[in-house]
């Protein structure tokens, strides 16, 4: 008996050794070998963003010992794919409202910051045309070329279509084209030169391209404001577990009091500060879809 114990011992242990020298063995989330992948939505520039990004994630590093590896993608769906992937792609995503909730409806996201603009966890999109365009209401715009950050932006599509809609313009047959210009901030470009008769961003993206446009508060101007809006935020994949999480939003908390942090997220996302919220924050958007009679899946055609 203590023979057979024996050899069913040492089988075990070599059949665990074999795991590890083939590699099967996978290092824990958060370490070197196995970092916490953070993905970012193209809000602004790309450069700007992943600037930001990185600047937290190392100040995460220092006061998590974790290690994470940020990454801007070109899309807003390509952060939810990421997300959805198995394994994930992504451990923690910063989306977008609208993208947030898209996520969230497929389990794959769940909120647990909430960013913080001008001391308001929530903001308002605006519909922005040159001034000499002879543009000066939402019913004008019929028959118009429309720049959109992405088909996903709350502030940049869903939430201005359904104000088109409400004024008579149906977004899908009622305008020129629509333009897909990438970022907010390229939204407001594409105005300012002409190469869109309108557009929509949140407020003030104007004041982001001002360095390189400095008469742009001038040329291009707002001829609607949306109601609030919830900010984006921090969220995290299903997969992450809890204790995990609770250390990561414990240190942004702590970074986003500080000098340092605050400069680094105003860089990427032009936050000011972070609060915890869970995903019924974003239940008033949601009954504003209900009210709308308009579905996730029908907005996301």
């Amino acid at each position: 008996m203590k023979k057979l114990i024996s050899i069913s011992i040492l089988f075990s242990l070599l059949l665990t050794g074999f795991a590890f020298a083939g590699g099967q063995a996978e290092a824990p989330l958060g370490s070197e070998d196995n970092p916490i992948i953070w993905s970012f939505v193209p809000s602004g520039e790309m450069e700007r963003v992943a600037a930001g990004a990185q600047s937290v994630a190392d100040m995460l590093q220092d006061e998590t010992g974790l290690f994470f590896k940020t990454n801007v993608a070109t899309e807003y769906a390509g952060v939810i794919e990421a997300l959805a992937s198995n394994p994930p792609e992504a451990h923690m995503a910063s989306l977008a409202t609208f993208a947030y909730v898209m996520a969230a409806e497929r389990g794959v996201a769940e909120a647990a910051l909430v960013s913080v603009r001008y001391g308001s966890p929530t903001y308002n999109g605006q519909i922005i045309t040159r001034a000499d365009s002879g543009i000066s209401s939402v019913a004008q715009l019929a028959g118009k070329t429309f720049g959109r950050p992405d088909p996903l932006s709350t502030s940049g599509w869903i939430i201005p279509m359904l104000t088109m809609r409400a004024a008579g313009v149906n977004p899908d047959t009622g305008l020129k084209g629509v333009v897909d210009c990438g970022s907010h901030d390229a939204v407001v470009a594409a105005v300012y030169n002409g190469n869109v008769d309108a557009g929509a961003t949140f407020v003030d993206a104007r004041s982001s391209i001002e360095k390189d446009y400095p008469d742009v508060m001038d040329k291009v101007v707002v001829i609607a404001v949306t109601e609030n809006i919830p900010n984006d935020g921090v969220q995290f994949s299903p997969s992450v577990d809890a204790a995990t999480r609770a250390k990561i939003v414990d240190a942004l908390l702590k970074i986003a009091a500080t000098d340092e942090g605050k400069a680094a997220l105003k860089t990427a996302y032009q936050w000011n500060a972070l609060e915890k919220h869970d995903d019924s924050f974003y239940d008033p958007f949601r009954q504003v879809l209900q009210a709308a009679g308009l579905s996730i899946e029908e907005l996301n055609k």
